[in-house]
């Protein structure tokens, strides 16, 4: 019996990725409720960061609907899951590592060479580089990084807030977010940048 289940549970899922694979979007929408919150749990696991965890999910799916055409070849969806889901969470690691060690230079230097008015003007540099970097955001990308990550709404209160789909709004906030990390990189002094990445 629960063999029968189990087989009937992968063809349906089987067909839900020949559908995505096709650009169905409510087909990804099925395959988004049924194994974010695994890939959140299983992120958060890695991580210990909620946020991260969330950055994660989005990733993933984000990587799935990209590589939507290749669906079609994959045997065991949630094996292939969560291979992804543990890649992009040791890359969040080893990026969170690097952070931390710039932040790490950055303390040394700052009390090796910042007063407390140079201090003050550098927050200010970095909080109008910041402002200046949400507003060049698409509209949507910009209502979306501000419920998200400035008010700190889950995706699926957002999503609701907004009347769209939280994978809709999950890709919003990745893109938003690879759109400032580029602007800063091309706008701003390497120390801005470094506080900056802490504000993320």
């Amino acid at each position: 019996m629960q063999q029968s289940a189990d087989k009937s549970l992968i063809s349906e899922e089987n067909q839900l990725l020949l559908a995505i694979a096709d650009g169905d979007e409510r087909a990804f929408e099925l395959i988004y409720y049924r194994f974010s919150k695994k890939i959140y749990y299983f992120a958060f696991n890695i991580l210990k960061d909620e946020m991260a965890a969330e950055e994660v999910v989005q990733e993933v799916m984000l990587k799935i609907w990209n590589t939507r055409t290749t669906l079609a070849a994959i045997n065991h969806f949630e094996s292939y899951l969560r291979v992804l889901s543990r890649n992009i969470a040791l890359n969040a690691l080893r990026r969170q590592a690097i952070e931390n060690r710039a932040n790490e230079k950055l303390k040394s230097y700052w009390k090796a060479e910042s007063n407390d008015t140079e201090e003050r003007i550098m927050l200010q540099e970095t909080k109008k580089l910041l402002a200046q970097a949400i507003a060049e955001l698409p509209p949507q990308q910009r209502e979306v990084y501000k419920l998200c990550h400035q008010q700190g709404l889950k995706y699926e209160e957002a999503a609701k807030q907004l009347n769209l789909a939280p994978s809709t709004v999950a890709t919003h906030m990745k893109l938003a977010l690879r759109f400032l990390r580029n602007y800063l990189k091309q706008h701003g002094h390497l120390m801005v940048i470094c506080i900056i990445f802490k504000l993320f």
